[in-house]
């Protein structure tokens, strides 16, 4: 590793120029390249869609054989990384968190294995919104600011044969080890999809809140009433039924909020505790003789109107919310109207930094470029404060601390520069001998798309 005086020309640089430099150490194999690479997608013009082009970039001093060569055969220590993100996320923000999972496109690419079906909203497939891919489930941190910024923690690549629900679990556990000892319950926020009581159930212990969007059509049901003396027979399981359309025939709420929002002006948060669903033998219970009965808090948040309102009809949202005692329901609902931002990550990704641009044959090539796009995203978190507002002539001007992530990615060219270097200097350019003349690979291994039963 090289260091000049250069660094002392970045005044409030330290975090970004230490996340640099584990960064740099995290990578075992290639790590010039894989480092070169990083430095490139963040400092090329316009968006990312040919990966190839980065090659062409000045900070990227190798050929492009390097380039891929740093993909295909480049080794990353994940949890180094894990912990390099949690060391560097925002200090100022709360314990807040959102978990979302997306999928990168691999349709037709019948020789990469571990790739499953997924849910599309924008693709079909023979009349159906799914897409073949791999599905990445990411963490990322948010703050009560208004700006689509958000702070990546953890990602994982979801097997298609892999439970979501034990991966999730361990995600969770994994982020608050990590944390360590914190004054405040950390939240993490999911969107419907996710198993709420599975959730809960395999948290159990584990010091996190979870909170869980619920149709609206679901039952919960009551603790039964205590069994009058002498009565045969087994001890019921189930009380009262709550059908959240039924709410007008619910009891009084154990807990309400009224509050106001800027954006969805008063609010109205309704809780009621200690309900639960009927479970069957499925999922984690499919072996289990006895279903277990787990409960959690049912949140009804009724907002006077959406950002947007002539684009969409205002509805009821029901949450499902468990966790340690010290758990903030303020926090908590709150934490569900700003799990939004990860979907404006989602797209920074996608369309700005070329996530998915590259097309990778093997599933670890593609772990290794998503841990790339995601220290590129973090180094642009840390610099917001650092870098000249690169604006277009029909923007307004902002201040450095209010910079989207697109105006900071422009203003990074001009900041590179003045940040200390990690990688070496290039051995050689002279093009290597190629393969040898008559020597034939034969076709690659087709793995079809794995497809998982309901």
């Amino acid at each position: 590793m090289v260091h000049d005086d250069r660094s002392l020309s970045v005044p409030g640089g330290a975090g970004l120029v230490g996340f640099r430099e584990g960064f740099y150490q995290a990578w075992t194999g290639w790590a010039d390249a894989a480092f070169e690479l990083t430095e490139a997608v963040l400092c090329t013009p316009g968006p990312v869609t040919s990966v190839p082009a980065l090659s062409l970039e000045p900070v990227f001093r190798r050929s492009h054989g390097s380039l891929y060569k740093a993909l295909a055969r480049g080794r990353v220590d994940a949890g180094a990384v894990r912990d390099l993100l949690a060391a560097h996320r925002p200090g100022g923000w709360p314990l807040v968190f959102a978990m979302d999972a997306t999928t990168w496109p691999r349709c037709d690419a019948e020789t990469s294995p571990g790739r499953g079906f997924y849910y599309s909203a924008s693709t079909h497939s023979a009349g159906q919104p799914i897409v073949a891919g791999w599905s990445y489930q990411h963490l990322v941190q948010l703050s009560w600011a208004k700006d689509s910024w958000t702070a990546p923690v953890d990602v994982v690549r979801l097997d298609p044969t892999a439970d979501a629900t034990t991966v999730t679990a361990a995600q969770v556990t994994g982020l608050v080890a990590r944390l360590g000892a914190t004054e405040q319950v950390p939240v993490v926020a999911f969107d419907a999809g996710y198993d709420a009581p599975g959730l809960t159930h395999a948290l159990a212990g584990v010091r996190a809140g979870i909170v869980v969007r619920i149709r609206d059509d679901r039952v919960f049901y009551a603790d039964p009433e205590p069994a009058p003396a002498g009565r045969a027979g087994r001890p019921r399981r189930h009380g009262a039924r709550r059908a959240l359309r039924e709410v007008a025939s619910w009891p009084t709420p154990d807990h309400s909020i009224t509050a106001t929002d800027d954006r969805y002006g008063t609010v109205r948060v309704d809780a009621w505790h200690d309900l639960h669903p009927k479970l069957g033998r499925r999922g984690p219970w499919k072996d289990s003789d006895v279903v277990p009965i787990v409960r959690g808090t049912i949140m009804r948040v009724d907002v006077e109107h959406l950002p947007k309102p002539t684009s969409r009809t205002k509805k009821v949202l029901w949450l499902w919310v468990t966790g340690p005692h010290g758990t903030d329901l303020d926090v908590c609902w709150r934490a569900y109207l700003r799990r939004f931002d990860i979907e404006h990550t989602f797209r920074f990704y996608k369309n700005t930094l070329g996530w998915t641009a590259p097309s990778l044959r093997t599933p670890e090539q593609a772990d290794r470029w998503t841990w790339i796009i995601t220290a590129a995203y973090t180094q642009l978190r840390l610099a917001r404060t650092l870098v000249e507002d690169c604006r277009r002539p029909w923007e307004r001007p902002r201040p450095r601390p209010k910079l989207s992530p697109a105006r900071v990615r422009r203003g990074f060219r001009q900041l590179q520069p003045h940040l200390p270097p990690m990688a070496r200097a290039p051995k050689s350019r002279t093009p290597g001998p190629g393969r040898p003349p008559g020597t034939r690979t034969g076709p690659r291994t087709r793995h079809p798309a794995i497809k998982k039963a309901a």
